[in-house]
């Protein structure tokens, strides 16, 4: 293919996609897709958005379908087939908290829905960096110590570039289409945290009960697996039943009692030494103080480790 024919079929790919608020697209060819998205990154607060915004959304029948990261060459057949029917004019959008570090992602969103807005939720990078790791191992995604894992697993550190990446999905899709949210204030407020997003994403504002709030403060203790190979095998197979839409069912599993029998169970995870967290207070630091100027606003929290006790979800 030339490079004309190659540009051209390119830009007929994006104007098959349109609509800001709708999802709505022009041709039988693209029909509906995601009018928005919430990319996290990972540890963020995506699962407490996921489960209070399927009521009022149109999402996956499971969270996160790696669609744009890891699954795209299954088509967008293969994506819509995710989603369950619509239901009236409900905004369609996906939580997918791996998409926030992936310049692949942005680049195919952006040709596939060029106008979706997205919106990105920053926590203190010291604990999202240390909750992420907690979660990688305790699903037996990586074997290594939080140090080890530190220098060996890219996405820990990738996730963590906040300014960078925040800077590159605005550039890619405009300023206007990216909300950068703090996890702070969903802790001190969520009702004004999700009003937000609501006003966001296009959608009418409603009201959290109790137990949506207090789902906000609650926390999930991780421990090492029991047997790491038996965890890591029931991963991989979960991952294969997603992969062929059977996401429903792996829910289900996850909500019965076989879920003792391959997550948990282990011992307690290691503290991390104090040096460790000097250290990686300082590798964020720059990323931190860009992001504050970005934000316009102070985040001298997440600058010190003295005194700290590091979160436990």
């Amino acid at each position: 293919m030339s490079l004309r024919a190659e540009h051209k079929s390119k830009l007929g790919r994006i104007a098959l996609c349109i609509g800001q608020s709708t999802g709505a697209c022009v041709t039988d060819h693209c029909k509906m897709l995601p009018s928005f998205f919430i990319i996290g990154p990972p540890r963020t607060g995506t699962s407490w958005l996921h489960e209070i915004l399927q009521k009022y959304t149109l999402l996956p029948k499971t969270k996160e379908t790696r669609f744009f990261d890891l699954n795209f060459h299954r088509g967008i057949n293969w994506y819509r087939a995710n989603y369950p029917k619509m239901n009236g004019e409900q905004s369609m959008g996906e939580v997918a908290p791996t998409y926030f570090a992936s310049a692949e992602t942005r680049e195919r969103i952006a040709r596939t829905v060029p106008n979706a807005r997205v919106v990105c939720t920053f926590r203190n990078p010291i604990d999202r960096v240390h909750s992420h790791y907690r979660l990688k191992r305790a699903y037996a995604m990586i074997p290594w110590s939080f140090e080890e894992a530190m220098t060996r697993d890219s996405e820990l550190a990738e996730s963590s570039k906040y300014a960078t990446h925040l800077k590159a999905w605005q550039q890619t899709l405009g300023a206007n289409n990216v909300l950068a949210m703090v996890y702070d204030d969903l802790l001190l407020s969520p009702q004004a945290f999700v009003d937000r997003v609501a006003d966001f994403i296009g959608i009418q504002r409603f009201v959290l009960t109790e137990s949506q709030i207090h789902y906000v403060h609650a926390s999930h203790a991780f421990t090492e697996p029991r047997n790491y190979y038996r965890t890591r095998g029931a991963i991989a197979m979960a991952d294969w039943f997603k992969a062929r839409q059977l996401g429903e069912f792996v829910a289900a599993v996850k909500r019965s009692r076989l879920r003792k029998w391959v997550l948990g169970g282990g011992p307690s995870f290691a503290k991390v030494p104090p040096e460790a967290l000097r250290d990686l207070c300082e590798r964020f630091r720059p990323e931190v103080e860009e992001l504050e100027t970005m934000l316009g606003r102070e985040l001298a929290d997440w600058k010190s480790v003295e005194p700290r006790v590091l979160a436990t979800a």
